[in-house]
């Protein structure tokens, strides 16, 4: 199309648009009309001007990219081969190096949520809270989620060098990581049995049994049973249920899992400008059901969380402390609770994923942490009084490189001594999870009573 038709195109297609919305005013329009000429007199200048020359596409596909990276890091437009690539990514399996990324608000590049257990990206040292700077000597800075995808997804066997900073570190580390097809692990124990299945009960002195979940897929509602009724089978006294680390996934199976716990009322509601109030609400019959006066009769619950938990994870953590049905141990969620919408757009191709609604607490307070937010401020999942755990960097990389080596332990995968920077083996360092000691003294002592 000849640029000096850009103009009379978008002109006219901003008048049929207005003509349709007659509910607006003159001021609206005449703003409108006077931002769209702005808006085409930057293109023009770019298409005429810029050191190299641009494809029109490819300057309103950034336009678009831009515009709804400012309203959240969770919105953006997807192409025809972005929205294919995100189809992919949300399945139960997909090609990459198994990591969840956000972009970081202060420093505008990548971060690791998650690293999935048993990942390419998790073997190599990939840990949660870790900053990307670099993917193949590439900076990541103003990267959008939807790119990093990109980016990290590949053929299987092919590799991808990673630029990271750990939370506690002062120089960065290259890791180099060879994608894979990843399945996505969602209900784990602390450690592994002879035949490498999960071992759920954690003391089996005091019956207490230890479920992780690593994401909530369509298929982790049915495996976290299988492993309560593991339990149950045993004779579990109490349960810790670890949320850490935990970048969410599928609503419904959030919603699944609390009804095995919760007797009735609210689960979790959403809200929206323009969208319908949707509530979800529990039914009686679940598994360990308590209604909310007689909790402390159920069976004892500690949930673990820490700043890595989000969205889903923050709805499962926020029911059960809102019902009396747990008590929530460790460090303040991330504060996901927002839902994107999947808006078709007039090519039939690309997509809008877009923030339309936010989650919100049986309690009704607001999970979602907003760009303006502060620490004073009603958000996440805190840990209840008495039961805040937190960490230190230095801490936090610890149990997060014994985190790691405990889950690739295995019949087939012996421990293996560290090796230092003299070339001999480290001796081993005792095991320290000090937030899941505090949340196994709390289901002890509620236990103890326990029939």
């Amino acid at each position: 199309m000849p640029r000096r038709n850009l103009r009379a195109v978008v002109v006219v297609a901003a008048i049929s648009l207005l003509c349709l919305r007659s509910s607006l005013s003159a001021k609206p329009r005449d703003e409108m009309m006077e931002l769209y000429g702005v808006f085409v007199d930057a293109v023009e200048q770019v298409e005429a001007n810029y050191v190299r020359p641009v494809p029109r596409k490819e300057l309103l596909e950034s336009a678009l990219r831009g515009m709804l990276q400012s309203l959240d890091e969770h919105s953006t437009y997807l192409s025809e081969a972005d929205w294919k690539q995100f189809q992919k990514e949300i399945g139960e399996s997909y090609t990459g190096i198994g990591v969840s990324v956000v972009v970081d608000a202060e420093s505008n590049r990548l971060k690791i949520i998650s690293p999935l257990v048993g990942a390419p990206a998790y073997v190599a040292g990939a840990m949660a809270g870790d900053t990307i700077l670099e993917v193949d000597g590439q900076s990541t800075e103003g990267w959008t989620r939807d790119k990093a995808v990109e980016a990290l997804q590949g053929r299987p066997g092919t590799k991808v060098k990673l630029t990271v900073l750990h939370p506690s570190a002062e120089k960065t580390e290259n890791l180099t990581i060879e994608r894979a097809i990843i399945e996505q692990p969602s209900v784990l124990g602390d450690v592994r049995k002879p035949d490498d299945s999960w071992d759920f009960m954690l003391d089996k002195d005091s019956k207490i049994g230890y479920i992780r979940l690593g994401g909530f897929y369509q298929d982790t509602p049915e495996d976290f049973k299988k492993a309560l009724d593991e339990l149950k089978a045993q004779g579990m006294k109490g349960l810790v249920i670890d949320l850490r680390n935990n970048p969410g996934g599928l609503l419904t199976a959030a919603v699944e899992i609390c009804d095995m716990f919760v007797e009735g009322g609210r689960i979790v509601s959403t809200k929206g400008r323009n969208t319908k109030e949707k509530t979800y609400d529990a039914e009686k019959g679940g598994i360990y059901d308590a209604p909310d006066d007689k909790a402390d009769e159920g069976l004892p619950i500690a949930v673990l969380v820490n700043q890595y938990s989000a969205s889903a994870a923050e709805i499962l953590s926020a029911c059960l402390q809102d019902h009396h049905r747990a008590v929530v141990v460790g460090h303040r969620s991330y504060g996901k609770g927002s839902v994107q919408n999947i808006v078709p757009l007039d090519d039939g191709d690309s997509v809008l994923k877009l923030t339309v609604a936010t989650y919100w607490r049986p309690s009704g307070k607001n999970i979602h942490r907003f760009k303006t937010a502060k620490e004073t401020d009603e958000w996440g999942v805190s840990p209840d009084a008495g039961y805040e755990v937190k960490l230190t960097d230095d801490e936090l990389e610890n149990w997060l490189y014994a985190r790691r080596d405990r889950d690739l332990i295995s019949s087939h995968n012996p421990v293996k001594p560290k090796i230092g920077k003299d070339g001999k083996p480290e001796e081993a360092k005792p095991y320290v999870d000090k937030p899941l000691d505090k949340a196994l003294e709390y289901v002890r002592s509620k236990a103890k009573g326990a029939k």
